[in-house]
């Protein structure tokens, strides 16, 4: 009998073979040709009215930017992250420039979306993504100082994993991701 929590034949094995190392192996290199490949494919996503309301902020290991990103990670991904090959930094654009105005009310969506390509690309090259959200938010913006109108959602790690997929992984039923968000009928 087939494990529920096993992709189905159907799913793409770039899709089914991935998921988020805790260690990266710090030997290996993103190089200049996988950093153009991951932007391409952030920049072939979809987005609302083409508004494409995404930007990256990129920084490999001895280069000048990241060590302004290093200090801001949280002692949680810091464990792993600096030895990632590549930190990537997910900006949006909310606003256009210092107005209250929209930019788009699906900018995070999109962002989202462009870095789910980003992350499928990476696995094609036999890259490894972990994204997250434990650095100082604050910090990290007033450091790079985004362009008024965006801001700062997340970052990315992506380089060679250290590990496999943790044993026992656990992802919830494609049954009950149908199900979940509504309220059973009484």
């Amino acid at each position: 009998m087939r494990d529920p929590q096993e992709p189905s034949g159907g799913i793409h094995p770039l899709l089914a073979g991935r998921f988020s190392p805790h260690r990266f192996d710090p030997s290996a290199v993103v190089d200049d040709r996988a950093l153009g490949l991951l932007l391409e494919a952030a920049r072939w996503a979809p987005s609302a009215g083409n508004s494409q309301p995404w930007g990256f902020f990129m920084a490999r290991p001895g280069e000048p930017e990241h060590d302004r990103l290093l200090p801001h990670l949280a002692p949680s991904s810091a464990r792993w992250a600096v030895d990632a090959g590549l930190l990537v930094v997910t900006l949006t654009r909310r606003h256009f420039d210092d107005t209250p105005l929209l930019y788009s009310e699906f900018a995070d969506y999109d962002l989202g979306q462009a870095v789910a390509h980003m992350a499928v690309q990476a696995q094609a090259l036999g890259l490894a993504t972990h994204q997250f959200r434990a650095f100082d938010l604050e910090g990290l913006t007033k450091e790079l100082g985004p362009n008024p109108g965006w801001v700062i959602v997340s970052m990315v790690a992506v380089g060679g994993a250290a590990e496999g997929p943790p044993e026992g992984r656990h992802r919830r039923t494609a049954a009950h991701l149908r199900s979940a968000p509504w309220s059973p009928a009484e």
